[in-house]
């Protein structure tokens, strides 16, 4: 008897403190994966150390991102640059990948400098990066005034850009050149949680299912000073917001379309990925990702999918490819085989969560620009 109440005891001991470390498992995916420090580069990608550089050309760690093509920043603490095409005729070591090394926008790249490839091309705002005329404007949101950039254009359609985890309203601006062509005006918005925005009310993203009341914010105000009809482009997360805008706003039917970039369809999964990303433990990741969804809210409206095929009203393009490691594309092929009179998907293969522009710029571009027309 005493046998068994001690192995008992062991058991309940050994249960507790399994629950317990899935507590702190949990919090510690939710601080981990949900506190995103805007600008920094989502965790997965491989630390790169810089071997060389000389005019027009940087020699980095190689390595399969290093081997993607497009264009691409690189990152560090202080400094920011970009880096084109593979440059594969130059002589260069076994170990190395040769680039076209397009700019430095902040800081030195030294020999032996860790650095990470990141979707983020552009430092600053559209007059010091791109220049072009804008203007800072504030979106009343629910929780306060939100920062946004307005680069105006012609046109009564205006496109409103989101960007996703890890990112800034810098990212969208790899497209207001091409925007900015094509006579649309943009409005790049920060939403809760970025700098100089309202702070989450519980301090941790959720992924989109309380951040999109930032953007129909953002909808109303186009709608106030302008436009008739509005797009929403978004990125990640920024992609989650607009579909849960098309879908859940009073002012959806104002919504011409949507363009939805490496967007996070399966949260369960974005959130596993991250998590693992993060260093949690694999045996822990179930507990702690569960206990992550609870805490954020996402456990209780798991009933309530991202998107919803019947509810879509609106023509959809998505941007999505298999070597996103952070949004599975599976989601979005599901969509877009249920709904194919409404969901367009553009496959891009070697490309990053959030990155699908960049592994070819000018096939985005055209890919958008043939979406978008009619929507003008």
């Amino acid at each position: 008897m005493r046998t068994a109440t001690a192995t008992a005891a062991a058991v309940t001991t050994t249960l507790l403190g399994a629950g317990a470390a899935a507590v702190v498992a949990g919090r510690y995916a939710a601080d981990a994966t949900l506190r995103p420090v805007p600008g920094r580069p989502l965790p997965g990608g491989p630390r790169l150390t810089v071997h060389s550089t000389a005019p027009g050309r940087i020699a980095l760690t190689r390595s399969l991102a290093t081997l993607r093509p497009g264009v691409h920043g690189l990152d560090a603490p202080g400094v920011h640059a970009v880096v084109g095409r593979v440059l594969r005729d130059v002589p260069h070591d076994p170990d190395t990948v040769v680039r076209e090394l397009v700019r430095i926008t902040h800081g030195t790249l030294e020999p032996g400098t860790r650095v990470r490839l990141t979707p983020q091309v552009h430092l600053g705002d559209p007059r010091s990066a791109l220049g072009l005329d804008h203007a800072d404007v504030d979106v009343p949101g629910e929780l306060g005034a939100l920062p946004a950039w307005f680069v105006p254009g012609a046109r009564d359609t205006w496109v409103i850009a989101v960007h996703g985890l890890g990112g800034t309203r810098e990212h969208p601006m790899v497209l207001m050149p091409f925007l900015h062509r094509h006579h649309l005006p943009v409005l790049a918005l920060a939403y809760r949680g970025d700098l100089g925005a309202p702070a989450c009310p519980d301090g941790i993203s959720h992924l989109g299912a309380s951040e999109w009341r930032d953007l129909d914010a953002a909808i109303r105000y186009a709608l106030r000073f302008g436009a008739r009809r509005v797009i929403l482009h978004g990125w990640s997360t920024g992609a989650t917001m607009a579909l849960y805008a098309a879908q859940r706003s009073a002012l959806a039917d104002r919504v011409a379309g949507l363009v939805l970039d490496s967007p996070v369809l399966d949260r369960h999964t974005t959130l596993r990925n991250l998590a693992l990303a993060r260093g949690v433990p694999p045996a822990l990741l179930p507990l702690a990702v569960r206990a992550a969804e609870a805490r954020t809210g996402l456990l209780a409206d798991d009933r309530n999918p991202v998107a919803d095929p019947a509810a879509l009203r609106m023509p959809v393009l998505i941007f999505s490819g298999p070597d996103d490691t952070i949004a599975p594309w599976e989601p979005a092929r599901r969509l877009a085989a249920l709904r194919p009179d409404r969901v367009t998907l553009y496959p891009v293969r070697d490309a990053p969560h959030g990155g699908m522009w960049n592994a070819n710029p000018s096939r985005y571009e055209e890919v958008l620009r043939r979406f978008i027309t009619p929507l003008m």
